[in-house]
């Protein structure tokens, strides 16, 4: 089944790989949220996906989202396909608002340890597992590699929010949770605790990142939950927590999860999504899906040519080869790395462009010693074309066959002139609306030259006609 355990794109600056979302700026405003398919437990990612589960959250998220918006501000703009969100650009707050009705996970866990005050929040005693408490309790936590504990007023003194921002996150959470509870008991489903995350735009307090989600909240059945509610089973990912839980009280500390929870996670996921919106999300969503619909929202273009230059001075051949491209609406992507002087920096951007989503092909445009077409193509599986920027013939006898010797299995073409690069790599691209372009351009060029032999032909037999009757 298609999962997608990571997001990449070079035509989109990566600014945050968190947990589960990768996040990419489009512009000063504005941002590219992905949901992946990952999935994390006690402040760890493990090494397995969850098929469907980005579709899921984004689904759900984009569903309250638009619902609330004109209770507490939120930063949804509109959902881009299955599992992305376009979001207004925020600067996160620090911290974690989490509302508790019911006394269970960590917090029971806490409890059963003798603890009874949990971020400055009182328990009272003499309470027991799954119990419903007198009313929603607000128990931040800090938004870090592991999440602390935290009191309203170490949120104030350490400086993640001031009192009065504090005093409107508490709210905001407060008033989100009694919506969400209330609209889910109509549903037959209770919302146990969930967690919310803030940023601000300007001054405003707006809500962020995802909101009543398997991930970001316990859900029970009502009707369960009456039935046996020491027993109840969570709509969420705690059938994930509580085998991790078994598993390390045996003495282990598996880094993924068997067949059987993965297919149970995907189906609790589904099903709370379709109980909660009305519509199960679809149960494949891959890469190539994920790139059709940022192409059909014109956030990306269908496929990327990256022309690498070897050093500054190699611009002028390079913006030959981008004029040659920009018209079959490509994305045109110009860097600068160096085989001898910038090795790292060589193959962190062929990472960077072996992790594309989108086809993309690699133009190498260096001369001399060219080491740079051969170390980008011994990284990548994407085409690799090189392109020396040979001033005439004398340069191309004392430097053209360090483009062309390269190395076995490191299969850099080289092709001699900015125009021949640019084709060879739209060729290489194999995008079908492409090939039909160039298939034009071709059946246009025999129709030219149809037309003139037609004409030396028909100029022929006219002084043919000339010279007889003379």
């Amino acid at each position: 089944m298609q999962t997608v355990s990571r997001f990449s794109t070079p035509q989109l600056e990566c600014v945050h790989r968190g947990k589960v979302r990768d996040s990419f700026r489009v512009d000063d405003a504005t941002r590219l949220i992905v949901a992946t398919d990952r999935l994390s437990a006690f402040d760890r990612v493990l090494d397995c996906c969850i098929p469907g589960k980005g579709a899921a959250l984004t689904r759900l998220a984009s569903f309250w989202f638009e619902r609330t918006r004109d209770r507490v501000p939120n930063h949804w703009i509109r959902t881009v396909g299955e599992r992305a969100m376009l979001v207004r650009e925020a600067r996160p707050l620090l911290v974690e608002m989490v509302v508790r009705a019911y006394l269970t996970g960590s917090a029971w866990r806490a409890y059963a340890a003798g603890a009874r005050s949990l971020s400055g929040a009182k328990l009272p005693g003499g309470q027991t597992k799954n119990q419903r408490l007198a009313g929603p309790i607000v128990t931040p936590t800090t938004k870090a590699a592991k999440d602390e504990e935290v009191t309203p007023q170490e949120i104030v003194e350490r400086g993640i929010a001031s009192r009065d921002v504090y005093r409107r996150l508490e709210e905001a959470s407060l008033a989100l949770f009694d919506d969400g509870a209330r609209y889910l008991r109509e549903k037959g489903v209770l919302l146990v605790d969930t967690k919310y995350e803030f940023g601000l735009v300007g001054d405003q307090v707006v809500l962020i990142d995802e909101m009543h989600t398997p991930d970001s909240s316990r859900f029970w059945l009502a009707e369960e939950y009456d039935r046996d509610p020491a027993g109840v089973e969570g709509w969420d990912k705690e059938i994930v927590r509580a085998w991790l839980l078994a598993e390390e009280a045996k003495g282990r500390r598996p880094t993924s999860l068997p067949d059987d929870v993965i297919g149970e996670t995907a189906r609790r996921y589904r099903e709370i999504c379709r109980r909660i919106t009305g519509e199960a999300p679809p149960t494949e969503e891959g890469e190539k899906d994920l790139v059709r619909a940022l192409v059909d929202a014109g956030l990306v273009r269908d496929g990327f040519v990256a022309i690498v230059m070897g050093s500054p001075g190699d611009r002028e051949h390079a913006e030959r080869i981008a004029a040659e491209l920009r018209p079959y609406g490509v994305a045109v992507l110009i860097r600068v790395a160096s085989a001898h002087r910038t090795p790292d920096r060589v193959a962190a951007l062929a990472a960077e462009l072996e992790e594309a989503g989108e086809p993309g092909v690699v133009i190498a445009v260096a001369g001399l010693s060219n080491g740079l077409g051969g170390a980008l193509a011994a990284n990548l599986t994407l085409p690799v074309i090189n392109c020396p920027p040979l001033k005439d013939v004398v340069d191309a006898q004392l430097h053209l066959n360090s483009s062309l010797f390269m190395p076995p299995r490191v299969p850099a073409v080289t092709v001699l002139g900015p125009e021949n690069a640019a084709h060879a790599a739209l060729r290489a691209l194999a995008l079908p609306r492409i090939r039909e372009e160039l298939r034009r351009g071709i059946e246009a060029n025999r129709r030219r030259i149809d037309e003139a032999d037609a004409a030396c032909r028909a100029e022929g037999r006219s002084a043919g006609g000339e010279e007889a009757g003379s």
